[in-house]
């Protein structure tokens, strides 16, 4: 079975008196364990995909089935428990709390889940010493580096074991030494299984993945298999 299943998904949006067609008739299958790039121009529907695959947003008309689940017809909140429960999200500004330091930022999903503090402590302390930031637990984001930062919030990610990864151009405030350092990381987490997506308008990044999918004019323009060579391996 397929992790994700997209089925004739559509997406309008009424801005005006204009009707967008975000997205046009998209059907996808991704499985688990790969490692795939969005790429698409400016406007192109590669955003509106991400935000219905990470469930921020539903489809006009079209199934979406996540990990067996068909979250097409969920409610707000049953939306959010699926985001809690399958889904990490990676954000290009981080979006860590700020006055807290790094074991809170990534004990914050599991506050929500209900886990009891002794377990949250033990899976943040965990998924910290596995980004390499065993020594930074008690550093607040204002005392890290961007890099740092972006190792915290990819802990944060991990932290439920989600289905899937959402990184939205998880370089995109990093320079490229560190941001060549991030995308190592999740070459790392796809290896050990994780589904990974990586939104992203930079080819560089894209071929760190298994396979880029390219949006323009809300279709999938092109799905294909990256070249073992191109993605350095």
């Amino acid at each position: 079975m397929s992790l994700i299943r997209l089925e004739h998904i559509t997406r309008l949006y009424q801005m005006g008196g204009e009707t967008i067609h975000a997205l046009r008739d998209v059907s996808l299958e991704v499985q688990r364990g790969e490692y795939v790039a969005i790429m698409g121009p400016s406007g192109s529907g590669k955003s509106t995909l991400m935000n219905l695959l990470g469930c921020l947003d539903t489809a006009t008309a079209g199934a979406y089935e996540l990990n067996g689940t068909n979250v097409s017809d969920l409610n707000d909140n049953q939306l959010a428990e699926i985001r809690n429960r399958e889904i990490g999200f990676i954000f290009q500004t981080f979006n860590l709390l700020p006055r807290a330091d790094a074991l809170r930022n990534v004990e914050l999903p599991l506050i929500y889940s209900g886990m009891n503090s002794r377990d949250r402590r033990h899976a943040a302390l965990e998924v910290l010493g596995s980004v390499g930031l065993a020594d930074r637990i008690h550093h607040k984001p204002n005392e890290m580096s961007g890099g740092q930062r972006q190792r915290v919030a990819i802990a944060r990610a991990l932290v439920n074991s989600p289905s899937i990864i959402l990184a939205d151009e998880p370089t995109g405030n990093l320079d490229s030494k560190t941001g060549e350092e991030i995308m190592a990381l999740l070459r790392i987490l796809s290896e050990k299984g994780n589904t990974i997506f990586v939104v992203t308008h930079e080819e560089e990044v894209a071929r760190h993945a298994r396979r880029i999918i390219r949006i323009r004019d809300g279709l999938i323009a092109s799905d294909d298999a990256v070249k073992k060579a191109e993605a350095g391996a």
